[in-house]
């Protein structure tokens, strides 16, 4: 076919109809797992859980982006061709909906009598009274007069609708991809007590569009007064989560005034054109240490990040680099209900902190503080280990061995997860998608129908009406309307006849058939 051949092959192939729902089934297809596996965007707490995990198989989602579902190349690639797809098939579409609502309707056809629904009487009215009454009959149809007929269209909205359907699918195709560009979503760890401000360095984890001025992000401040969550504790649904509160302060500039917002699942703060939204929770404990001269060296709140989501056993790591000697580091396990299993092995039973205990490990040496590292891992190639402690219970302390200090657990805070998301075409998306509703259902619920009525002056003087109705969306049989707009004519015709006896204005002599032309 040479090159322009197979261009217009191409062209024809990825802008029909059928392309098109493929593409869009692919695309549902494809967000799946996005919706099962947990996503970077998301959590990353959470995928570094699943990893953990799942190693071997972690590799190949990781390989196929299947942790970064919505930025991926292939996701992308798939939400490229549907929006070429569906612009290349609406438009030319708009284009001929637009050409038939200036045309005229369609001349009447020969024979009438092969309509799905038919009605023939007489009447004494001339021809031209026929047919102007057909036209007052007809409101809100377009009429138009060929000859010895008028011929009638309505429902032209049904098409518009389905137009509008399309437009507003590349409308919201295009709202979300400006979104993905110009926005921004980040992830951040408070501990109850502690501040946020609208910084790049303060996120755990951002992720700017392609285009966002990350120099330039609203300078908005967050404090976590409080935070609580409670749990259902008994019955079958015992250890689920019943409710997260976060009660937050926050200025929407440094000049402004400081309000609060009571923060849960699904009711974000809006600040500055930012959402935040409250993700998960956790437990901080608290640990006092000191060095081998009894100088207090550390004493915070610790994050530790739950391996199971329904017991809250959490998992982190303490580091104390400055105890001026060598350096302390301690991996921990939280049990925020502690209880002996049928084993005799100590393990968290609720996720609530009814009996919050904690088991450590102890390092000491060099943990490698030069090189950039996670916050919730150890490095412990160049250190000794100094042994494990007894579990331990709020307010116990470990002393350590060899001298080198002691460790206090003085208490647990809670932390909460939170997640600021900016998306300013959150709007037009949302009018894309109202928009895209009411075409699907003008397409639903309008009706287009053609009506013809054909009048003619029969040898004895009568005239004879012919009216012809086609609706294109009706089941068979369905021709209540044509059969009260006859009645209608026929009405109209009867008190205008009466100087002819011999004529009949009986709707009552018609015809349906039963298939749809």
């Amino acid at each position: 076919m040479g090159p322009a051949g197979w261009g217009r092959w191409v062209w024809r192939t990825l802008t029909s109809m059928r392309t098109a729902l493929i593409l869009l089934f692919m695309l549902a297809l494809g967000a799946i797992p996005g919706s099962i596996l947990p996503q970077n965007v998301v959590s990353v707490d959470e995928v570094a859980t699943y990893v953990r995990e799942n190693p071997e198989l972690s590799v190949w989602l990781d390989r196929f982006h299947l942790f970064d579902v919505f930025s991926s190349p292939w996701y992308a690639a798939i939400y490229l061709l549907l929006f070429v797809s569906l612009a290349g098939c609406v438009i030319p579409r708009a284009l001929v909906h637009a050409r038939a609502v200036r045309a005229r309707p369609v001349a009447t056809p020969r024979n009438l009598g092969r309509m799905p629904y038919v009605a023939r009487f007489g009447t004494g009215a001339s021809p031209e009274t026929v047919l102007e009454r057909s036209r007052s009959v007809l409101k809100g149809y377009r009429v138009e007069r060929y000859g010895d007929s008028v011929s009638a269209e309505t429902g032209y909205l049904r098409e518009a609708g389905n137009v509008l359907f399309h437009f507003s699918l590349l409308a919201l195709l295009l709202a979300l991809a400006a979104g993905s560009f110009f926005g921004y979503r980040g992830n951040m760890l408070l501990v109850e007590g502690d501040g946020f401000a609208n910084t790049l360095p303060s996120y755990d984890a951002i992720y700017p569009g392609h285009w966002t001025d990350t120099d330039a992000f609203e300078p908005f401040t967050i404090h976590l007064d409080s935070f609580e969550a409670s749990f259902i504790d008994d019955g079958d649904l015992r250890g689920q989560a019943e409710s997260y509160v976060a009660e937050l302060s926050y200025k929407e500039s440094p000049e402004s005034e400081e309000e609060q917002h009571t923060l849960e699942v699904n009711h974000p703060l809006s600040v500055d054109g930012v959402q935040v939204y409250l993700l998960g929770h956790g437990y901080a404990p608290q640990f006092e240490v000191r060095n081998a001269d009894g100088d207090l060296v550390f004493d915070q709140a610790v994050p530790f990040l739950h391996r199971e989501t329904m017991t809250y056993t959490s998992d982190g790591v303490v580091k104390v680099p400055d105890t001026g000697g060598e350096e302390l580091g301690f991996v921990g396990v939280f049990l925020p209900t502690a209880a002996e299993d049928s084993e005799g092995e100590l393990v968290s039973t609720f996720p609530g902190a009814e009996n919050p205990m904690v088991t450590l490990e102890a390092y000491q040496g060099d943990m490698g503080m030069v090189d950039p590292q996670s916050v919730y891992q150890l490095r412990t190639e160049g250190m000794e280990s100094l042994g494990e402690s007894p579990v331990m219970a709020v307010g116990d302390t470990w002393e350590l061995p060899d001298e080198a200090g002691s460790i206090t657990f003085t208490g647990y805070k809670e932390y909460a997860t939170l997640q600021s998301n900016r998306d300013g075409a959150r709007l037009p998306a949302l009018g894309a998608a109202t928009a895209a509703v009411a075409g699907l259902l003008l397409t639903l619920f309008v009706r287009p129908r053609r009506v013809w009525v054909r009048a003619t002056r029969g040898e004895d003087g009568t005239t004879r009406v012919e009216l012809a109705g086609l609706g294109k969306t009706e089941v068979a049989g369905d021709n209540a309307e044509f059969h009260e707009i006859t009645k209608r004519l026929a009405g109209r015709l009867r008190s205008e006849s009466d100087d002819n006896p011999h004529t009949t204005s009986d709707p009552r002599e018609s015809t349906t058939r039963g298939s749809d032309r």
